[in-house]
């Protein structure tokens, strides 16, 4: 048997020596109480916990705050402990973003940018917009990736983009020739604006001959615009119809061109079907002295035309099968060049990110409810404005 102090004997007995002196001389004066009981196994277990560990064992069906019921286990560490790591957390994410905050385009490109970026394919667009497109990232556009960071993301391909309604009796024509009206206006838009070889400068023969060969004043400027003879002004300038890069300049950025638009019609003069298309072209450029650098710039020049043109009735109107007049042109243009016209858009390679200057007038390039304004949608100084993005 173990000595005083509660220690247990040799066979487990928690009984003191203290205690079974006091019963043997009670025995023997006569008052004796009942001899100590022996602790059984469980209440030995017991016993020899709590002196090993003073602190009450966590009940079966307890769990700590912040854990999960299943499988948790007992609350480790003082309290003060995750306090101060909840301190740390909140100076961390108070830091990162103040961060975005000042340097928003940096922290974007530093973390990939674009890859939570919203580019589901939009419906077609078949009315006029209500508004600008929602705010986008602006990150840089990528040879990988040219359309990063631009609403045109969502865009669809090429022709694919110019929505074409359906076509009833106008006019001097029945539905079917209406329809055949407007596949070919939309085709004067391929032709003029995302034929690969006229992009290259080349002549946009294929638009040309979709022309009413008899309307004089059309006529001429072709021949002036398409001079090489011809130094272009701001009249006979070739992108008031046709959208050009000059080779060694610029090139595009794949064979993907972003559009979105519509076309639509009614009656015109002299019973004729007038077809009005409002499109905007995105084009991905690169500077062509660059070629295969993967680190190459990539600008994004943006343009927005209105065309009127009209389907004449032969009977009324000097003019051939399946040919057109136009009876207005206009254009806004971001990115490709501002002052004194080359015939060519020239986008501005080398200038980073300008910000909008303080005054003048600023445009949201990818804004199709405003109006573009009518004329002949020349490219002088004067109506150069700055885009908010691009």
């Amino acid at each position: 048997m173990s000595g005083a102090g509660g220690q247990e004997g040799h066979d487990g007995s928690s009984v003191s020596d203290d205690d079974w002196d006091r019963f043997l001389r009670e025995s023997v004066e006569g008052t004796a109480a009942d001899a100590p009981v022996e602790p059984s196994a469980r209440a030995r277990e017991v016993t020899r916990r709590l002196r090993e560990n003073p602190e009450p064992p966590p009940g079966w069906r307890t769990y700590s705050p912040g854990e999960s019921r299943l499988g948790a286990g007992p609350r480790t560490g003082p309290r003060a402990r995750r306090r101060t790591a909840w301190y740390v957390i909140g100076i961390v994410v108070t830091l990162a973003l103040l961060a975005v905050a000042i340097f928003p385009q940096q922290v974007t490109d530093l973390f990939g940018g674009g890859g939570q970026e919203n580019k589901t394919p939009l419906a077609a667009e078949t009315g006029a917009p209500t508004g600008a497109p929602g705010s986008s990232s602006g990150l840089r556009g990528t040879l990988d990736d040219p359309f990063r960071g631009s609403p045109a993301a969502r865009w669809a391909d090429g022709a694919a983009g110019i929505t074409v309604p359906a076509g009833r009796a106008t006019g001097w024509m029945d539905a079917a020739q209406v329809d055949r009206a407007l596949r070919q206006s939309r085709d004067f838009l391929v032709g003029a604006g995302l034929d690969p070889r006229v992009l290259r400068g080349e002549r946009p023969a294929e638009a040309i001959a979709l022309l009413n060969p008899h309307q004089k004043d059309i006529q001429e400027y072709l021949r002036t615009a398409l001079s090489p003879a011809a130094p272009p002004t701001a009249d006979t300038d070739p992108l008031l119809l046709f959208s050009r890069f000059r080779p060694g300049q610029a090139q595009l950025v794949g064979d993907t061109v972003k559009t979105r638009g519509r076309l639509s019609f009614r009656e015109g003069k002299r019973g004729a079907v007038e077809v009005t298309a409002d499109v905007t072209f995105v084009y991905p450029v690169t500077p062509a002295a660059v070629e295969g650098d993967p680190d190459a710039e990539v600008i994004r020049t943006i343009v927005r035309r209105v065309l009127v043109m009209s389907w004449d009735d032969p009977s009324r109107v000097t003019t051939e099968p399946g040919t057109m007049s136009l009876v207005s042109y206009a254009l806004d243009m971001t990115n490709g060049g501002c002052g004194e016209p080359t015939g060519y858009f020239v986008p501005p390679f080398g200038t980073g990110d300008a910000r909008p200057a303080d005054g003048g007038p600023r445009i949201d390039p990818y804004d199709r409810s405003r109006p573009v304004e009518s004329g002949d949608g020349t490219t002088a100084d004067e109506d150069c404005a700055t885009a908010t993005r691009s």
